[in-house]
């Protein structure tokens, strides 16, 4: 390998002296003081910084891959993997409710998915099929998904706060057969009923909401009761490399797209959360992030379904709950987003948070302005930062905790993980090419889209795609690392340092965030043209401090200041529950953090 930085005059050197007859000993001694005086001493302090990093990185890549290849052989999919935890113990906590205090065992979370598996057969459906999840965070969204995987169906998990066009389109590019809602979703059903095909079968799970039972809906749980809880037969299929569920992606240019988990991928996302961070079979996990988002059901309940774990569900974050519900359920790990860690820090002082036992935290967004500030005020021994998105092959981790730091690329192991940041336009987002026509890969310091080398044989490295052909072309590039090769393409701008620790820098499209989402700009301007009468819009991201997203526009500069234009401003009272003025006084109220957004 060769050292950053260094030139080949130690090699040169040391096959002169050795030609020259010197004593190995001097040989070698004064080709290493080449070595280093040509600059070869970055490269050694590298290597001293990082090599602990590396080879427990390493450690955790290898086991990794060695459970993902003994599943493969064996044939098992996330279902079989589940029956040998319940086997194991099947009177301890799976799943618990914080809402409403229920308790799920394995052996109940089992024999409620193998009701499902065994309704859904009995009703015609076959392996292949594809059935949309529409459900509040609670147990029974992970034992419907659970129990149509069974039956060799694979669920399509709808976002809860889809509505209108982008729940219809949602639903019909799914290519789903039937629609599982929760009650309490029932008015949002109801909206777009007319554009559901009639084909599409509809049932209702859980307590009916005030609009009672929509037309042509079968009641979901007592069809359930009457249905064999027997384990449904092992069905032929591609095993790890089958389809597991549709987990749709936060539409960053545009509405959202149905992005296809393979059975290995489930794995992978779970194992190396678990490997990363040492979680222990004993943990218990506080997860109350959104399961139709790949954190909470598979960084989250793989731990369950995978590892024996005891995860709390709770459906919506409560940052004057958190603290008390990791007390009352004994939670040793927690799941967050950024903006979660900002809500917990914004509450006042309270006597939960100094008696939990939580000392793991994962997650992704954690600033680093208020890192250290959460470890101190939480006494949260280690935070387990991450980078991933659902579809993507170049997920990297923070497994020593370097603050700020969303994971790391060897500097040392370059080939052992081929993921890779290179130069792109910034306005345009495409890629530099040199005279050979590859990617320029980044230096340190410098930004670039994180790239990962494509390999459809190796689980680590494969790229499943979305439902949609074209959108699964648009995330891949040709010619990146060498000639003819393929890579997916993030899509996101990190920057690495000397060391090899990648910190986030922006996320390419045209969006921005609210409440954890990535939300698409054209899907809001189709919302506000509508009621508009059709009239042309322009949404536009703008930088408010402390958030993730800048742009570069005009508008963008001009922010959201009520001095830098002539336009009327609104903003969003969620306590009033309508737009109100944008004036200097909120503005400034905003700016300072005494007001949120």
């Amino acid at each position: 390998m060769r050292a950053p930085g260094a030139g080949t005059a130690s090699l040169a050197s040391l096959a002169l002296l050795w030609l020259l007859g010197l004593p190995w000993t001097w040989s070698a001694a004064a080709a290493f003081g080449v070595y280093v005086g040509g600059g070869g001493w970055r490269f050694l302090r590298i290597v001293c910084k990082t090599a602990r990093r590396d080879l427990f990185g390493l450690s955790v890549l290898i086991r990794v891959r060695l459970e993902l290849r003994r599943h493969q052989r064996a044939g098992h999919t996330i279902p079989c993997i589940f029956q040998a935890v319940v086997r194991r113990q099947p009177e301890r906590l799976a799943l618990v409710d914080a809402g409403s205090g229920a308790c799920w065992t394995f052996a109940q979370l089992d024999t409620y998915s193998n009701a499902v598996a065994n309704l859904f057969h009995q009703l015609g459906f076959a392996p292949g099929d594809v059935v949309a999840v529409f459900l509040e965070g609670r147990p029974e969204f992970v034992g419907l998904w659970l129990g149509l995987a069974k039956a060799g169906v694979v669920a399509a998990l709808l976002n809860v706060n889809l509505r209108r066009e982008p729940l219809a389109f949602c639903l019909g590019t799914s290519g789903a057969k039937a629609l599982i809602y929760g009650g309490e979703l029932a008015a949002a059903v109801a909206e777009v009923s007319g554009q559901l095909g009639k084909s599409l079968l509809k049932f209702c799970s859980g307590d009916l909401g005030p609009e009672g039972i929509l037309p042509d809906t079968h009641l979901l749980d007592p069809m359930l009761k009457e249905a064999s809880t027997n384990p449904p037969a092992q069905l032929p299929g591609k095993g790890m490399d089958g389809r597991l569920f549709y987990i749709y992606t936060s539409g960053t240019t545009g509405l959202p797209k149905a992005a296809i988990v393979v059975h290995s991928r489930y794995y992978r996302i779970a194992a190396f959360g678990h490997h990363s961070y040492s979680m222990r079979t004993a943990d218990v996990l506080y997860d109350c992030l959104p399961l139709y988002h790949s954190a909470g059901n598979i960084m989250g309940v793989g731990q369950c379904l995978i590892y024996g774990l005891t995860v709390v569900l709770r459906k919506k974050f409560s940052a004057s709950r958190f603290w008390d519900d990791c007390v009352k359920y004994n939670c040793t790990v927690v799941q967050y987003i950024g903006e979660i860690c900002r809500y917990l820090l914004k509450q006042p002082a309270r006597e939960a948070e100094g008696r939990h036992r939580v000392r793991l935290a994962v997650g992704n967004g954690l600033r680093p302005a208020i890192w250290e500030e959460f470890t101190q005020r939480f006494r949260v021994r280690q935070i387990g930062e991450f980078y991933g998105a659902t579809e993507c092959n170049c997920s990297i981790a923070n497994m020593d905790g370097k603050v700020g730091s969303c994971g790391f690329s060897s500097r040392i192991l370059t080939h052992v993980y081929p993921i890779q940041l290179v130069k792109v336009n910034e306005d345009t987002m495409e890629l530099l090419r040199d005279a050979q026509g590859l990617c320029i890969p980044c230096q340190p310091g410098e930004p670039g889209l994180l790239v990962g080398q494509i390999n459809q044989q190796d689980p680590l490295r494969r790229f499943d795609g979305y439902v949609s052909e074209s959108a699964t072309s648009k995330k891949i590039a040709h010619s990146v690392f060498r000639k003819g090769d393929s890579a997916y393409l993030s899509g996101d701008v990190l920057v690495m340092d000397e060391l090899g620790y990648m910190y986030f820098r922006d996320r390419s499209g045209d969006t921005f965030r609210w409440r954890g989402e990535n939300v698409s700009t054209t899907e809001v301007e189709g919302v506000l043209s509508r009621l508009l009468g059709q009239t042309d819009v322009a949404v536009y991201g703008v930088a408010v401090p402390g958030t993730f997203k800048i742009q570069k526009t005009r508008l963008q500069r001009e922010g959201f200041d009520p001095r830098q234009t002539s336009d009327r401003l609104f903003f969003l009272d969620l306590k009033q529950g309508h737009y109100l003025p944008l004036d200097e006084g909120v503005y400034t109220r905003i700016c300072s953090g005494a007001f949120a957004l």
